[in-house]
């Protein structure tokens, strides 16, 4: 595993994971700005059957904002990216960018700080799916 992701075995099935992460999301002030289907994506595009799996964007308008008023360029580091994903052994995984080791890279206090909040919140998130 990276120093820039942390995961979650979830306890339910793939669909209602998805559900339950963008719920639990919403609860912590998050929106999902983009869903990218990669299973279905490279079915598409390459005729490759995969796992399900999907990145979903989450952002925080509240800290994005701040983030983005003290660092113009930090854009290119957001949303914060939530995937879920099916594991070879059928169970689901939930895994989350961890935004102060990647916010971090900025190296300003005030984004440093930005980071320990948001991930203290996808932390959150992380407990209400674990298994």
């Amino acid at each position: 595993m990276s120093q820039f992701v942390f995961s979650v075995p979830a306890k339910g099935d793939f669909d209602t994971t998805v559900a339950q992460v963008t719920e639990a999301l919403k609860v912590e002030g998050f929106g999902v700005l983009t869903t990218i289907d990669v299973a279905a994506t490279l079915k598409a595009k390459l005729g490759i059957e995969g796992r399900p799996y999907v990145i979903l964007g989450a952002c925080n308008p509240r800290y994005a904002h701040q983030a983005l008023e003290a660092e113009p360029d930090i854009g290119a580091l957001l949303p914060c990216n939530v995937v879920v994903r099916t594991e070879a052994d059928g169970s689901v995984s939930v895994v989350f960018m961890d935004p102060a080791a990647v916010l971090g890279m900025v190296d300003k206090p005030q984004i440093t700080a930005l980071g320990i909040e948001v991930r203290d919140k996808l932390q959150h998130v992380a407990d209400a799916v674990r298994a």
